[in-house]
């Protein structure tokens, strides 16, 4: 399983998530495949903006080598589910679908705790520590469910198999 990341530069909310993501997969036994990505050239080549790092580091994460990427359309071929953060990295991820393969893939990371209602993650780039706090806490639970899910899935096949 590839699981792939998507906030407006790629240094906040998706390094966030990423490495929220691959802890709990880690902490399940789960072989996943998790990256990010942002559609703002403007961070491409840098860290996690230093916020981010402090609060992961904080709950006992680690994020740190993170280099900002921008998205591109091979993501669609090389990650099973892309998750944004809000509107307009949906929109802008959408906007470089070429199928409804591609489309199907997508979905607001919200969405796990709130289905189909597409609450955004509020970037916190303006704010102080106390909304890095909070985009922590909604990554968090919203990794939890995800990671849980795909433990449940994995199960489930390793039951089918001979």
């Amino acid at each position: 399983m590839k699981i792939l990341f998507v906030c407006l530069g790629n240094i906040c909310r998706s390094p966030l998530a990423k490495a929220i993501m691959a802890n709990k997969a880690k902490g399940l036994h789960l072989d996943l495949e998790v990256d990010s990505a942002g559609f703002e050239s403007f961070h491409r080549g840098d860290p996690a903006d230093p916020r981010s790092v402090a609060v992961a580091a904080a709950h006992g994460i680690e994020l740190t080598g993170h280099i900002a990427r921008m998205f591109n359309v091979r993501d669609f071929e090389r990650f099973d589910r892309i998750y944004v953060m809000d509107r307009t990295n949906y929109h802008d991820v959408m906007g470089v679908a070429r199928d409804s393969q591609d489309e199907e893939k997508v979905d607001y990371i919200l969405n796990l705790l709130s289905p189909g209602e597409n609450h955004p993650v509020p970037d916190p780039w303006y704010g102080g520590k106390d909304s890095f706090e909070k985009v922590y806490h909604l990554l968090d639970e919203a990794c939890d469910v995800l990671a849980h899910q795909i433990a449940r899935e994995h199960h489930h096949l390793k039951k089918q198999m001979p």
